[in-house]
């Protein structure tokens, strides 16, 4: 498959052959069943990001017709469908929320009303809040509470790009964003209205002396918003940024933990 995708992407006339578009609908069948993974964690604990796979969802979007979708009284004009069969998958969804097809969503999982697309994956135990999103291709993984009006950024193009991660055990506060790929590792903490971009400047500000990072928060980290000066031509101002303040305990349990942390460093959630 990988290598029909390869030539598809290189040569767009071959998407006019039915075994290409056929190769196409068959990877996104492989993402809807979580058979494939845009990304996933290797065994050196860095993620690997699939690039064919990502070209793939790419691919889909100029082969596929646009379809009336009518679920009840609602109707939606779209090429992807949505995804189906919530029930024999063991997922919980509310009235209101909305995954389309080629996600997948493990067993066990709650999507309170909100919004899944095309790539995603979403891991057992974990709650999609109402009216929070998770984009295109964006890994969330296990026991993840996404928290109200929270946004995760998908990532499609460039196909090399590191889609948005949010690991296992993470807590993500109220209207938080997380875009452009950045990587929140296992059991963080981010408290309300954390903005992170590639560029936000994450500073860790427990020790002496201010460490600045960019684009990756460390395991257990407890994250608030903060701001920090800077010098333009036309004065000071202030910009925002992210401050890691604490650490989750790793030897307590984790949902005791995560109380602690928000208790403990007055954290909004």
């Amino acid at each position: 498959m990988r290598d029909i995708i390869e030539a598809a992407w290189n040569d767009r006339s071959l998407l006019q052959s039915e075994s290409t578009r056929k190769t196409i609908r068959e990877v996104i069948a492989a993402l809807d069943a979580g058979d494939l993974r845009v990304a996933e964690p290797g065994t050196d604990g860095n993620w690997i990001t699939h690039e064919w796979v990502k070209k793939a969802v790419i691919l889909y979007f100029p082969i596929q017709e646009m379809q009336t979708i009518e679920v009840g009284p609602f109707e939606y004009h779209d090429k992807i469908p949505l995804k189906t069969g919530f029930a024999q998958k063991g997922v919980r969804v509310v009235p209101q929320a909305l995954a389309r097809y080629g996600s997948f969503i493990e067993k066990g999982a709650i999507l309170m009303p909100s919004y899944v697309n095309i790539g995603a994956w979403v891991g057992s135990g974990s709650m999609v809040d109402t009216w929070a999103t998770v984009g295109s291709c964006a890994q969330i993984g296990r026991n993840v509470h996404l928290a109200g009006g929270v946004g995760i950024g998908g990532v499609l193009e460039p196909p090399q790009a590191t889609p948005t991660i949010i690991e296992d055990e993470c807590f993500i506060g109220s209207r938080c964003i997380v875009v452009e790929g950045v990587h929140v590792e296992r059991e963080a903490v981010l408290g309300a209205n954390v903005v992170l971009t590639q560029s936000t400047h994450i500073i860790d500000v427990t020790g002496s002396e201010p460490k600045v990072l960019k684009g990756r928060v460390p395991a257990r980290s407890v994250v608030v918003p903060g701001s920090y000066t800077k010098q333009f031509p036309a004065g000071e101002y202030q910009v925002s940024c992210a401050l890691i303040i604490g650490q989750r305990k790793e030897s307590t349990d984790k949902k005791v933990s995560l109380n602690d942390a928000l208790r403990d460093f007055q954290v909004s959630a």
